[in-house]
């Protein structure tokens, strides 16, 4: 099979959060392979996408991509990364997926002292 692409890509297993437009919010997605122009990406079910593009936010990276769709099929997508430069994830964003990590944590704790 030819591989039509610029780079090669890293397998990798990244979290990522997908935000495809404004009605239909963030999906969260795992990131399979990456390469500085592109990436390979998996939801948890099959994903309708409206639009071509979307933010790719992958905060083990620190760094958010305006991607382009290439291809899907049923819930796995490859994208190219624009070539605009990519935003790092705000200092914002950053602590409050930090926050979100610290309070699913302690949620599980309380529940476990209850049941126990």
């Amino acid at each position: 099979m030819l591989d039509r692409r610029q780079s090669a890509r890293d397998k990798v297993i990244y979290g990522g959060v997908a935000k495809v437009d404004e009605r239909s919010g963030s999906r969260d997605c795992v990131i399979r392979n990456i390469s500085e122009n592109g990436a390979s990406i998996e939801f948890s079910n099959d994903i309708k996408l409206p639009k071509e593009q979307m933010l790719l936010t992958i905060a083990r990276k620190g760094r958010s991509f305006l991607a382009r769709i290439v291809w899907w099929r049923d819930n796995f997508v490859g994208v190219a990364f624009s070539s605009e430069s990519p935003a790092p994830v705000s200092d914002i964003e950053e602590r409050l997926r930090k926050s979100e990590k610290k309070k699913r944590q302690l949620q599980r704790r309380i529940k476990e002292l209850l049941e126990g």
